[in-house]
C-alpha cells in the first residue's frame, strides 16, 4: 500500500461571535481556522487530519510534503512519523498529518483507531473546558448553567497581569461553586503568547503562591503554571504542590516529554496528539505515564477533528477514568463552529459522551460543509509529481533521483 494522492484545504469557519482566548491575551477570534490534510491511498482508502491555524501560514507545505509523503506506505507507522520529522526540520511542525495514517489503517481494517490500539468502545465522562477569562460572576453564572447540564468538572481560566488578580478571580469563584463543582484553572503559561496584551510570564515563586491559593480554596488541578521547557522550576513545583499539576499539551512528543517523566514534573500529563507527536508518540508517552504512576488526560482545544484523535487516546485505555477535556466557550465557540465540516460532538445530559464505532478516526467529513468553509490550495498525483521534478530537475537528473529513491542509495 502506498499513498498516491495529498489533497490539503485551508478551512475557515465563521465564529457567530467574537471569542477572546486567553491563550493569546486581547486577540479577537472570529474563525475557527485549520488546515485539512487529505491522504488516499492506491486502493482508494482516504484518510483525513487537521492542524490547527492562525489563517493560511502553510500555504506552501504541499510542495514540501510531496517529495517526503507520495509514494510512501501509511502503514509504516515508524517510517511516516520519520518523514514528518525530516520535514518538519525544513519547515513546519507536521505531526498532526501522523493522525491521518491512522485513520486509513482504522478503515482498512473495520475497525476504530481505540481498537487497533488495544481500546474497547466505553461511555466516558467529560469536563467544560472554558477559554476565555471572565468576571467571576459571570463565569460563576455561566458554569450553574453548564451544571444543569451535566457537567460535573469544569476549568476556569486565569491571566491578570498581577498575582493578586488571578487570585481574586479563581478564590471568587471557587467560593461559589464549592460543592458543586470540581474545578481546575488553566494559567496557559507553558506557551505564552503576547501578539497584543503583554502579560507577565510567571516564575517559580508565583507559581508556588498560586497553586497554594487554588489548593486553600478546593480546586483539583491547576495547569501549565510555568514555561513548558522549564523542566526544572516544573519538577520543583510539582514537590511542593498540594494540588496536581499538570502539562506538556503542545511539547515536542516524545522527546520533550519522556525528559519531564523523567524528572517528574507533572502529576498529569496532557500531549495532544495532534501537537506532541502524533498518535504513535503518544502512545509512549501514555506507556510510561503508566509506568510511572502518572496520570494522563489530553489537551483538545483545536477543532472537532483534532477531539476525535485525542478521543481515541483516552478510549486506548480501558482504565483511564479522567474526564476529557471539551471545549466550550458559549456562544463563540460551540460545538457547530468548533467541529465546523464534522457533525457536532454532544455530550448527553449527565455530561457523558457515548463511544463511536465508526472505523478510523471515527469522523465523516461533510463534503458540502467543506465546500462551505474550505478551500483546496494543493493537490498532489503520482503524475503531477512526475512532472513537477522534470520541470524542475529535467529528465535525466528525474529518473536518476527517481532510482536512488527506490533503491535507497547512489546510482
Amino acid at each position: 500500500m502506498k499513498i498516491s494522492k495529498i489533497e490539503l484545504y485551508h478551512v475557515s469557519v465563521p465564529l457567530r461571535t467574537t471569542f477572546w482566548p486567553t491563550w493569546i491575551p486581547g486577540y479577537p477570534q472570529t474563525h475557527n481556522r485549520f488546515t485539512l490534510i487529505k491522504l488516499v491511498t492506491d486502493d482508494g482508502v482516504e484518510g483525513y487530519s487537521a492542524g490547527s491555524a492562525m489563517g493560511k501560514e502553510r500555504e506552501g507545505l504541499g510542495d514540501l510534503l510531496g517529495g517526503y509523503l507520495m509514494g510512501a506506505d501509511p502503514t509504516d507507522v515508524d517510517r511516516m512519523q520519520s518523514l514528518l520529522k525530516q520535514a518538519g526540520i525544513l519547515g513546519w511542525r507536521n505531526f498532526w498529518i501522523e493522525p491521518a495514517c491512522w485513520d486509513i489503517m482504522g478503515k482498512m481494517q473495520g475497525k476504530p483507531v481505540y481498537e487497533l490500539l488495544g481500546g474497547k468502545a466505553r461511555t466516558i465522562d467529560v469536563y467544560c473546558s472554558t477559554g476565555e477569562m471572565q468576571e467571576p460572576e459571570r463565569r460563576v453564572d455561566y458554569l450553574l448553567d453548564m451544571r444543569s447540564r451535566g457537567f460535573r468538572t469544569a476549568k476556569l481560566r486565569v491571566k491578570s497581569r498581577t498575582l493578586k488578580e488571578d487570585i481574586r478571580n479563581m478564590e471568587t469563584i471557587a467560593k461559589r461553586l464549592k460543592g458543586v463543582l470540581t474545578l481546575g484553572v488553566d494559567a496557559n503559561q507553558g506557551w505564552l503568547v503576547s501578539i497584543v496584551d503583554r502579560v507577565p510570564a510567571w516564575d517559580l515563586a508565583r507559581a508556588k503562591e498560586f497553586a497554594a491559593a487554588c489548593h486553600a480554596n478546593g480546586l483539583e488541578w491547576l495547569e501549565e503554571p510555568l514555561d513548558s521547557r522549564n523542566y526544572e522550576d516544573s519538577a520543583k513545583l510539582k514537590r511542593a504542590s498540594k494540588i496536581k499539576i499538570s502539562g506538556a499539551e503542545l511539547n515536542y512528543g516524545w522527546d520533550e516529554i519522556k525528559i519531564m517523566l523523567e524528572k517528574d514534573c507533572f502529576h498529569i500529563y496532557q500531549p495532544d496528539a495532534t501537537f506532541a507527536g502524533g498518535i504513535a508518540q503518544v502512545k509512549q508517552v501514555m506507556d510510561l505515564c503508566k509506568a510511572k504512576k502518572r496520570a494522563y488526560t489530553p489537551h483538545t482545544w483545536t477543532n472537532g477533528i483534532g477531539f476525535y484523535v485525542n478521543w481515541n487516546m483516552v478510549l486506548s485505555d480501558p482504565k483511564n477514568d479522567l474526564p476529557l477535556e471539551y471545549p466550550l466557550e458559549e456562544p463563540s465557540w460551540v460545538p457547530e463552529f468548533r467541529e465546523g465540516i464534522i457533525a457536532p460532538i454532544l455530550p448527553d445530559n449527565q455530561g457523558r459522551l457515548a463511544a463511536f464505532t465508526r472505523p478510523g478516526l471515527g469522523f465523516e467529513i461533510d463534503k458540502s460543509l467543506l465546500r462551505k468553509y474550505g478551500t483546496r490550495f494543493f493537490k498532489m498525483t503520482e503524475t503531477r509529481l512526475k512532472i513537477k521534478v522534470i520541470r524542475e530537475k529535467g529528465l535525466k537528473e528525474a529518473l536518476a533521483l527517481k532510482k536512488r529513491k527506490e533503491t535507497g542509495a547512489p546510482s
